[in-house]
């Protein structure tokens, strides 16, 4: 098995088991895709409750890859990391992401 495909394993029992429901496990594995080498970097692969990371979430995510626009933004982001699980420290990126897309109908973007 490849570091890649590792790493996306790892994801979908992080979000099977933090989240639960339905997962769309080929979608995940193209946000995954998507995020590139910062998924081998600790730090990076992992997001942070912190109010500028998620304003970088905001910025970097929904309104350039997704193309979002709006003030209902940030509120967006934090129903999903809530929905993750705030006190949760390592709030895996990928699992972000994959979520925000799905909670923004934005699957497209990755077809």
């Amino acid at each position: 098995m490849s570091k890649f495909d590792e790493r996306v394993e790892k994801y979908i029992a992080a979000y099977k088991e933090k989240v639960g429901g339905k997962l769309d496990e080929e979608l995940l594995r193209k946000v995954t895709k998507g995020l590139g080498p910062s998924i081998y970097n600790k730090d990076a692969e992992t997001v942070s409750a912190e109010k500028s990371e998620m304003e970088r979430v905001v910025t970097n995510y929904l309104k350039k890859k997704l193309g979002l626009s709006g003030d209902n933004l940030m509120e967006s982001v934090e129903a999903v990391i809530e929905k993750y699980g705030k006190s949760e420290r390592a709030k895996y990126r990928a699992c972000i992401y994959y979520m925000l897309c799905v909670h923004h109908g934005k699957e497209s973007v990755y077809n």
